[in-house]
């Protein structure tokens, strides 16, 4: 078994306190007049917004996480850590691109499926498919049903957004999904080289 170093770890946890933090302080400087309901983030993210800087921070330290992630991934399959590199690439170039404070952008829109995409399509495409067996977040089903269960979530976004159904909170609930499987994957493969190393001993 292929160890995943501390340092993949540390940035695994920082992932999703990372995504959290940010939005929730960047929500308290936008004021009450925003609503994280109806809202998406990318608002918090736009050009002029008074948690402009807070978001391209945590949106620059979030795809760094998620490349630093793949890199330690060892067990995993390459699609996989590629795939999850591109996504921590996706969420470094949403600064390029952010968000109008009202109405959409082809760029910014973008830029956001692609990391969406990519980040739901890396778990299935990390599948460890040898015979040995595989830690739990490897696990070819496992990896399906979070992929499938991704690709849901990308799609009730989108029908919220062309309906205008809450997509804050569908947007929120991905994102946050996004940002924790990655530490539920290294997690698990941590706790089988640990297991593996008391068998031997």
């Amino acid at each position: 078994m292929r160890h995943v170093p501390g340092w993949a770890l540390l940035a695994a946890v920082c992932a999703p306190l990372l995504l959290v933090g940010a939005w929730s302080a960047a929500e308290a400087l936008q004021g009450p007049g925003y609503d994280p309901a109806t809202t998406t983030i990318s608002v918090l993210a736009a050009y002029g917004a008074p948690g402009y800087w807070l978001m391209t921070a945590a949106l620059l330290a979030l795809g760094a996480c998620y490349m630093t992630i793949a890199a330690g991934l060892r067990p995993a399959a390459r699609a996989g850590r590629l795939a999850l590199a591109g996504g921590g690439a996706a969420a470094m170039g949403l600064t390029l691109v952010p968000a109008p404070l009202r109405g959409g952008d082809l760029g910014h829109g973008t830029v956001a499926t692609t990391g969406f995409v990519l980040l739901a399509l890396w778990p299935v495409l990390a599948a460890d498919r040898s015979r040995a067996p595989a830690p739990w977040g490897l696990r070819p089903r496992v990896c399906a049903g979070a992929t499938t269960a991704m690709a849901a979530g990308a799609v009730l976004l989108l029908g919220s957004l062309l309906a205008g159904w809450v997509p804050g909170v569908t947007e929120r609930a991905l994102t946050f999904a996004q940002a924790l499987w990655p530490l539920l994957v290294v997690l698990s493969c941590r706790l089988e080289a640990r297991d593996a190393g008391e068998a031997r001993g």
